[in-house]
């Protein structure tokens, strides 16, 4: 049923309603001042993201948590009571997309609506299409469509499993440590953080800026409770640096941008299955492979499906997961189920909810 404002609400033409008569999402090319009755404001240009190639969303977990906090401040103002509030968005069809993925995305974590519910009321109320589905940030043509739908999921999905907690994200230390010179790695799951590749021995990568080597994560990892590391790239430094330090190392190399070979996959799960502390693993930028040899656990033991974990870790450390990595993660999906459902002494494999899940590269949803 459509939520979009018809003529009579006096500057609300073509407005989404999400929460009835206090929250809306528009489309158009102006921000009106305020008025006595509605508030505007816009996120478009302060909240943005930083393309690899032609990659453009979803917004990262910061902004969102940016995001969440501008809203509960305009919801708790005393000057903003009574007033409706209005997130416009430009009709770039890029920067309403991600407009759309931040006020779909508070619908789902603050206000419990479900991911289905919360796509159903832009997919109904919005006229024409003004959203495009995001795209892996790769140089070659997209073929895996990731939706509205997809983020929303992702995010309600990894709320339900603890993989974080917004009341007790630490925004500065996300922004911080995603950096390449303070790190460049983000923490995924409780169970696992992706990492860039480091160095063996420090190099300026351009003046100002050099390489991280491996001693330069030995504190965080050890504060982050990290046992063991894994190695998805050639290498570029002696696995005793870490070994010396007090971590357990894995190899486990296979061709950049490229599938897991079933052995390596295998190996893979073996080694995150036995490994009672948290894995730290990267590649060469710590995006592609990385992020595919989580998904594969994430699915197995979690439920998750392909494209609630990719979603999700884009959404928690951009660019991952890319190419034909995508679409083996949608091949792998029913066989990590069904396994994790043996493990666990499941009789029967239910799958997990797949609304709006269509072909291997496409799925439903705006």
């Amino acid at each position: 049923m459509s939520r979009m404002l018809g003529k009579d609400a006096a500057g609300l033409e073509g407005a989404v309603e999400l929460l009835q008569d206090r929250f809306y999402w528009q489309q158009r090319t102006d921000v009106p001042a305020e008025t006595a009755t509605v508030h505007y404001f816009c996120t478009d240009q302060t909240l943005c993201y930083e393309p690899f190639y032609d990659d453009f969303g979803p917004l990262n977990l910061s902004k969102f948590w940016r995001y969440v906090q501008l809203l509960r401040a305009k919801f708790a103002a005393a000057n903003l009571q009574g007033k409706r509030i209005v997130h416009v968005s430009s009709p770039d069809k890029r920067k309403s997309t991600n407009a759309a993925w931040l006020a779909g995305a508070y619908l789902v974590h603050e206000c419990d609506v479900s991911p289905e519910d919360a796509n159903d009321i832009f997919a109904s109320s919005v006229k024409g299409c003004p959203f495009v589905p995001f795209r892996d940030a790769s140089q070659a043509p997209s073929s895996f469509h990731l939706t509205l739908l997809d983020c929303f999921a992702g995010l309600w999905k990894a709320k339900q499993l603890q993989y974080f907690d917004l009341e007790k994200f630490d925004c500065w230390e996300y922004e911080h440590y995603e950096q390449v010179e303070h790190g460049d790695w983000n923490i995924i799951t409780p169970k696992f953080i992706a990492f860039s590749g480091p160095s063996g021995t420090k190099t300026e990568i351009y003046p100002g800026l050099y390489s991280m080597v491996p001693s330069d994560y030995f504190d965080i990892w050890r504060k982050k409770g990290v046992g063991a590391v894994v190695r998805l790239n050639k290498k570029s430094y002696d696995s005793r640096d870490f070994t010396r330090a007090g971590f357990r190392h894995h190899d486990l190399y296979f061709i950049d941008g490229s599938c897991p070979p079933e052995p390596i996959a295998r190996r893979f799960l073996e080694i995150a299955e036995n490994e009672p502390g948290v894995l730290a693993i990267h590649c060469k930028a710590g995006l592609g492979r990385t992020g595919t040899l989580i998904g594969l656990y994430c699915m197995k033991h979690h439920g998750m499906t392909a494209r609630e974990f990719i979603a999700w870790n884009r959404i928690v450390r951009p660019g991952s997961i890319i190419g034909p990595q995508q679409h083996y993660l949608c091949e792998w999906e029913s066989k990590m189920w069904a396994e994790g459902a043996r493990m666990r002494g499941e009789t029967g494999v239910k799958s997990p909810a797949t609304a709006g899940l269509g072909s291997e590269g496409k799925a439903g949803g705006v």
